[in-house]
């Protein structure tokens, strides 16, 4: 029988190839430009067969160069959406066992500074972290876990200071950490003239499922990045409604 013909090592490979498959459909399946790509790459290769098998490219050695190169070229090319998928990837499964959000005393503080600082046109990033944790980033930044409060949000991103740039992760009712900085989003949807605040808001929102409120240091508008959204929210009621139905 077929069976008696396998060996351990033979069992291990095909699992091995098993999960690498499985790994690769997973990042594939997640982002669609990474879907795109992927189709791409496939017409590609079918593009390149047909025109050695028809006679276009008659040279072999040529024929395989374009066969390295080529898809090579393409995911260099889409190197920054690939890290965004298997990042995206990776943060759904780090998800904490218990969700802790702020209370209403919480809201209210977050909601009062964000309207504070974008009547003063102060640049601000306050990232709201829910089930993914942002450990990652915490880590890298300066540590605080300290009670959120208007005060302190509003002195945290006083222009010219060492954290003014950087953004503030809270998690339920305190603010772990500041002068955190997040990997800029790559949306092409853009406007040119878009700052690098408002990229890394929607950045984090991309890959995570939190919430970022910005405030734009030129205008003072408020926006916020959730889902890979960026929506702009200049009224305090709206602003408000956004907090309750995400720290709920």
């Amino acid at each position: 029988m077929w069976y008696k013909d396998l060996t351990w090592m033979t069992i291990l490979y095909a699992y091995l190839l098993w999960i690498v498959i499985y790994f690769l459909l997973k990042v594939i399946l997640s982002n669609k430009k990474v879907l795109g790509m992927f189709f791409f790459i496939v017409i590609t290769y079918v593009a390149l067969y047909y025109s050695y098998e028809t006679g276009l490219i008659r040279n072999h050695d040529i024929y395989i160069s374009l066969l390295i190169t080529l898809p090579s070229a393409i995911i260099m090319i889409n190197l920054a959406e690939l890290r965004s998928a298997v990042s995206a990837l990776f943060n759904k499964k780090n998800r904490k066992s218990a969700l802790v959000m702020g209370n209403e005393r919480t809201k209210l503080e977050i909601l009062e500074a964000t309207l504070a600082l974008a009547k003063t046109q102060t640049g601000a990033l306050i990232t709201i972290e829910k089930h993914n944790t942002l450990d990652q980033f915490s880590q890298k930044a300066i540590m605080m876990n300290s009670d959120v409060s208007r005060e302190l949000l509003i002195n945290i991103f006083t222009p010219n200071t060492p954290l003014h740039d950087g953004a503030v992760i809270v998690r339920g009712d305190k603010i772990i950490c500041a002068g955190a900085y997040f990997t800029l989003s790559a949306n092409e949807n853009f406007e040119k003239t878009t700052g690098s605040r408002h990229r890394a808001g929607l950045g984090i929102s991309e890959n995570s499922d939190s919430m970022t409120i910005i405030v734009s240091e030129e205008t003072g508008s408020i926006s916020i990045a959730i889902e890979g959204i960026m929506l702009k929210i200049n009224d305090r009621v709206k602003l408000q409604e956004y907090l309750n139905m995400f720290m709920k």
